[in-house]
């Protein structure tokens, strides 16, 4: 059994304002790589636990918003996260909310127009 999701990418007009977005919002370190003349920041990863990693990445001909995938972080607290969108330049979509016995979500908008999703189970 696996998870279905090995791997995300986040497309961005601007890098340098979307690293300082994402690491602002969850408080954590992105990884610069380059790869095949693209540049990345990659998401923090442990390989020892569930779940993937992914990376925001700018590429000619893709444009960041207006996408219908939805890329939900897990957090402790989905409010704290969401709290620190608009200080960070984004905005809060939908405060937290219950998913019932799920736990709890909020949608923010990153700098770039993207809209991602924070999980929590308190």
């Amino acid at each position: 059994m696996h998870n279905p999701v090995g791997w995300f990418e986040i497309y961005v007009q601007d890098l340098d304002r979307a690293k300082q977005f994402y690491e602002t919002v969850f408080q954590a370190e992105l990884e610069r790589i380059d790869n095949m003349g693209l540049t990345l920041w990659k998401f923090p990863q442990s390989m020892q636990d569930y779940g993937s990693s992914g990376a925001l990445i700018k590429m000619e001909g893709f444009a960041s918003g207006g996408n219908s995938t939805l890329v939900y972080f897990s957090c402790a607290d989905c409010s704290v996260e969401a709290a620190r969108a608009p200080d960070a330049g984004g905005k809060i979509i939908k405060e937290k909310f219950a998913i019932g016995p799920y736990g709890f979500i909020a949608i923010v908008e990153d700098t770039e127009g993207n809209m991602i999703g924070l999980h929590s189970r308190e």
